[in-house]
């Protein structure tokens, strides 16, 4: 009886792995698609300071109160070297050397200045960020990371702040002056 009962276990284990087997087959694809789903994206553009408070003089200290902040929101630190942060007509920031550590913020700024960890500058000379504007940051393959629009090209248009990011495009009030 031993023998009979022993190769009905073995009879009933082989059923429950193929079972379990044929289980883990099926769900794969499930799984595997759940992957393809878009992710919130680790670096966002938080804050666009375009309209210098006070005085607008064309000073180096005016142009340093014009700034792009970006966040990263991850635990882990990202390599932002290579990657491009551009206004609309095209005037170029290119990071160099730099990684943003997880849930830490920068201020990238107009001006001349000594970069630090948490603010970097353009060494630029005249103001960047228009009335109207776009601030795109790409990753150094030149992929769209975010996006974030302000000013309105329509009349009457009052909410006109406008995010994009690689996800979907929706509307943020928290990208203003």
């Amino acid at each position: 009886m031993s023998v009979s009962a022993s190769a009905t276990t073995r009879r009933l284990a082989a059923a429950v792995l193929t079972a379990g087997a044929l289980v883990g087959t099926v769900a794969l694809p499930a799984s595997a698609a759940d992957h393809a789903r878009p992710h919130r994206p680790q670096v966002e553009i938080t804050h666009v300071q375009y309209d210098t408070p006070g005085r607008d003089d064309r000073s180096n200290r005016s142009l340093n109160h014009q700034w792009v902040e970006l966040t990263n929101t991850t635990r882990r630190s990202v390599n932002l070297d290579g990657w491009t942060l551009s206004d609309r007509e095209g005037r170029t920031y290119t990071f160099h050397h730099y990684r943003l550590d997880g849930r830490a913020t920068v201020r990238v700024h107009t001006g001349v200045g000594r970069d630090s960890r948490r603010d970097l500058f353009q060494d630029r000379h005249h103001v960047v960020w228009d009335q109207r504007d776009t601030a795109t940051l790409r990753n150094d393959h030149g992929r769209l990371v975010d996006s974030v629009s302000w000013g309105s090209e329509r009349r009457g248009h009052r909410s006109d702040d406008r995010r994009t990011n690689h996800r979907d495009d929706h509307r943020d009030n928290r990208h203003h002056n």
